[in-house]
């Protein structure tokens, strides 16, 4: 597999989408694009990949998301720790799925596994390049930038920011940003030819103190109880790290090689609207927030999850009224609620003495298997449930008891046509209607077979599943209707006609697939 493309420019600089930022968050979503059939153009300052450590987790739901686009197998089996932690306490992270608690794979090799792929699904990349200035109109998005080469005009007709917590979109089109500024910070670097026992968030009298060698590197975190985060515009110097874990721990790492020298907040940010009309953002552009129990990166590849079909749909032409708005509805609800948890560990992780009773009281808690299972699914986001109805948008959530509705498709093995598993059955990218048995007649849903797959399977032991009845499943694996079409025939149809749109046979002599989706289904079903 190739990790580094040169910059790539298919004809002319027009296209359906321009997404700033080749981070996890804007390749994510250049994958989604391109699976939808859309024109994707990713334009980026840095020559590739990042070369810096930053963030080293992938929890369950992001595993899962790439288990649905079949990017596993390129990864390999990275470490798996089932253990998390929430403001530095321990915690269990195994929940039901395919792939519990956190999995340990370098930022680096994750901008890899989705550059490739969005290449491959005709993605075109333009590294080297900064965004300067934007214009919108009534059609599109003008953007101006400079590269190696001189000035660059790119047109499309829609604009996503992923350009990162500084974000430049942001700030060109100013976007309210309300939130608070960093109090606290922690100093981290990686570090080669030191020794220092490994420290699992280790309270000591004067600080908190991090570290753990791997492969003969040994990354060291610190921070000092009570001190206040500084403005900077760089990275500290590697001596500041030095002095502070030498008051912290009493040890002198200043012998050893930094590798990479970081300082990041506890700065606490969320957009307004995530969408401005033609422009919107995903992962650190909509939100800032310390990347507390590795939640930032995977915060910003599932927002890019849920807009990439919704914007897809809606530059093919085939979205349903309010199709794109649901992006803002749920992804600025999942952040808030993330940022929230992440505001709360920061008191428990940096706060001095004054914390303790708070922290031996959540020690407790944790304990308890239903507290355990609320914070773990709120840090591994398998515990995201959206709402599927307008009823439901007023709420904030479904107003139905059955359980799927709304969330994830759980990972399941099926004796179908061909063994499928569930994440095998999204990997086209498409909607999916799953029938368990209700002997439904298929051609009640032949009006959206362009853009529902109707698959008959069977669940196996072991599944969560519930023979004889029915699923919606949206592309991004969130169940939208289920039920028995027999007993509820107008359920499905409304479920479709809000997610998918209206109705339309597909022509006599073709396949059933929607025309921008033909080549994207082929290169993602492998």
């Amino acid at each position: 597999m190739a990790s580094d493309h040169p910059d790539i420019a298919r004809g002319p600089l027009d296209t359906d989408v321009l997404v700033v930022g080749a981070g996890p968050a804007g390749l994510m979503l250049a994958c989604e694009l391109g699976l939808g059939g859309v024109g994707v153009l990713v334009l980026d300052q840095r020559p590739g990949p990042t070369t810096e450590s930053r963030a080293t987790t992938l929890h369950a739901r992001t595993m899962e998301i790439f288990d649905s686009r079949g990017l596993l197998a390129e990864l390999g089996t990275p470490p798996r720790e089932p253990r998390g932690h929430f403001g530095g306490i321990g915690l269990d992270l195994t929940l039901p799925g395919s792939h519990p608690g956190q999995w340990k794979v370098p930022q680096r090799r994750t901008e890899e596994l989705l550059q490739d792929r969005a290449v491959e699904l005709g993605a075109g990349l333009l590294r080297r390049h900064q965004l300067v200035a934007l214009a919108v109109g009534p059609d599109g998005v003008t953007a101006d930038g400079i590269g190696p080469d001189g000035p660059v005009r790119i047109n499309a007709r829609y604009l996503v920011g992923c350009d990162g917590e500084d974000s430049t979109v942001r700030r060109l089109i100013g976007a309210d940003f309300p939130g608070r500024d960093a109090e606290r910070e922690l100093l981290r670097a990686d570090v080669g030819g030191v020794e220092t026992p490994d420290r699992r968030f280790l309270r000591l009298p004067d600080g908190l103190a991090v570290s753990a060698t791997r492969d003969g590197v040994t990354r060291v975190m610190v921070h000092e109880f009570g001190k206040r985060a500084v403005p900077r515009s760089g990275a500290p110097a590697f001596e500041e790290v030095v002095d502070a874990w030498q008051r912290v721990t009493g040890e002198d790492i200043a012998h050893g090689s930094p590798l990479w020298v970081n300082a990041f907040g506890d700065a606490n940010r969320q957009l307004a609207r995530y969408r401005h009309g033609r422009i919107l953002f995903a992962g650190d552009a909509a939100h800032q927030q310390m990347p507390s129990g590795g939640q930032a990166l995977n915060l910003g590849v599932q927002d890019a999850f849920n807009l990439g079909w919704k914007l897809a749909a809606e530059v093919r032409g085939d979205a349903p009224d309010g199709l794109l708005d649901s992006y803002h509805t749920e992804r600025h609800a999942v952040g808030a609620a993330v940022l929230a948890n992440i505001r709360a560990q920061t008191l428990l992780l940096l706060g001095g003495p004054e914390v303790e009773p708070a922290r031996t009281l959540l020690t407790e808690l944790v304990a308890l298997d239903g507290v355990r299972t609320e914070l773990a699914g709120a840090v591994s986001g398998l515990g995201i449930r959206y709402p599927v109805t307008d009823d439901d948008a007023d709420t904030g959530r479904p107003g139905t008891d059955h359980p799927l509705l709304g969330r994830r498709l759980p990972p399941s093995a099926l004796d179908g046509p061909a063994g499928d598993t569930t994440a095998a059955l999204l990997r086209t990218g498409r909607g999916l209607l799953l029938d368990l048995g209700t002997g439904a007649d298929p051609a009640t849903f032949a009006p959206w077979a362009d853009r529902v797959d109707h698959v008959t399977a069977r669940p196996l032991a072991g599944s969560s599943l519930t023979p004889g009845e029915a699923l919606l499943v949206r592309p991004d694996g969130h169940v939208v209707w289920a039920g028995d079409p027999g007993t509820d025939p107008r359920g499905p149809h409304t479920a479709l006609r809000r997610w998918f749109g209206a109705p339309a046979t597909a022509p006599a002599g073709t396949d059933g697939a929607h025309p921008t989706h033909r080549h994207a289904a082929t290169a993602a079903a492998r």
